[in-house]
């Protein structure tokens, strides 16, 4: 049977608005409205699994839910913990896309990574589009059942140098994993408009309303014109790959140990939600995860040097690319702040739980303003060479 759902109610999270850019209305009228007895029934029909327990995880235009199944003399080996996963009808009509991030979730699986095992459907497939006839029109949406990974997010505990250091590590050697990812869908992750992709900095002009007129707005207006400017002219010097997109503090889990001396040791145990996949570059990884590091720390300036000095331990960044990552951590930060701003317009009853990032985004996107990207880029490249000094000695 299944215990603390509380604690780990905030495993998935974080997720995002439609990148399609619609209106208020055709947005809003996407996400599923499943029920705890439909969803149920969902489990029970498409995987042939029975539920026991069910409730809602906090998600954005998605419906996401943890499950806990009874034993039956067919389950009672495998994990009793689920999450189910219930598209949206806009992302429900990219089938191939879903398609190729639940492969990569199993791709990483094998290849070591701490990612969920995607379960196959009674006619063994990965996914089972539900259609369901709401009155005026019938909608269509896509279900995915994951096994429910336990652990802490990394956004409840007070985040070491270590830790930061581990977590830059493993973003980049997901990355470089990922150059031997092979699917005959894989171009469905050029996603061009997708508002996510920091490439698409620029598509935050029309939601700039959403803002009002203040400095928060006068900052975000500079930083898309120096993002137009300095990082477009330069993607091509920039390497590519497939990013995670969305390296934040509640999709990074972790689980303690004991050092030698007592003292608590956190290790990555968990990557979840590979929603915002997409191809994009090295350099953008590093700069979200730095970015989203940044949202709970009490010296926030100071997180980037031990998330680079993780991921340059795997992926050494180019000169180009290194000079590019004090603009693209301000970016993200924007992407994150506009968006959220826009969102809460969307759905004002959800407003605290979009503007999770918000709380502490602003005062942090303009400290990072204030200071000028010379000095910050002081701090975090004398940071990532301390380590190498360690290294050698």
């Amino acid at each position: 049977m299944c215990n603390k759902l509380d604690d780990d109610l905030y495993n998935l999270t974080q997720k995002k608005i439609m990148s399609s850019g619609g209106g208020q209305q055709s947005q809003a009228l996407t996400k599923p409205t499943f029920s705890e007895v439909q969803a149920s029934a969902l489990v029970e029909s498409v995987f042939g699994l029975k539920v026991s327990k069910i409730q809602p995880l906090p998600s954005y235009d998605d419906q996401n839910f943890h499950v806990c199944i009874l034993r039956t003399k067919d389950t009672t080996d495998g994990p009793n913990e689920y999450v189910l996963k219930i598209s949206n009808s806009e992302s429900s009509k990219t089938p191939d896309l879903i398609e190729v991030q639940s492969h990569i979730i199993i791709f990483l699986r094998v290849a070591g990574f701490p990612t969920a095992s995607v379960c196959r459907t009674k006619e063994d497939n990965l996914t089972s589009l539900i259609s369901v006839d709401s009155g005026s029109e019938i909608k269509s949406y896509l279900v995915r059942l994951l096994t429910y990974l336990p652990g802490r997010p990394i956004a409840e505990i007070p985040i070491s140098p270590q830790l930061l250091y581990e977590i830059g590590r493993v973003a980049a050697k997901l990355d470089k994993t990922l150059e031997k990812f092979h699917h005959p869908k894989l171009s469905s992750l050029h996603r061009e408009n997708f508002i996510w992709n920091l490439k698409n900095v620029p598509l935050l002009e029309k939601y700039l309303y959403a803002l009002g007129q203040n400095r928060n707005r006068e900052i975000v207006e500079q930083v898309v014109q120096l993002f137009k400017d300095e990082v477009m002219t330069k993607l091509s010097h920039f390497r590519e790959c497939i990013n995670h997109g969305d390296l934040n503090d509640h999709n990074i889990l972790i689980e303690s140990s004991k050092s030698t001396f007592g003292d608590a040791v956190y290790q990555v145990s968990g990557i979840l939600d590979f929603d915002d996949m997409s191809y994009g570059y090295y350099v953008f990884e590093v700069a979200i995860t730095i970015m989203y590091m940044m949202i709970e720390s009490k010296t926030p300036i100071q997180v980037g040097g031990h998330v680079l000095a993780g991921f340059e331990s795997v992926v050494p960044l180019t000169p180009v690319e290194r000079d590019a990552l004090f603009l693209l951590v301000c970016s993200r930060f924007c992407q994150s702040l506009v968006l959220a701003a826009y969102s809460c317009q969307l759905y004002p009853e959800n407003k605290e739980y979009l503007m999770i990032t918000a709380k502490t985004g602003w005062k942090h996107l303009q400290q990072m303003f204030d200071m000028g990207q010379k000095a910050v880029e002081e701090i975090w490249f004398e940071t990532a060479k301390s380590y190498e000094s360690e290294i050698s000695m």
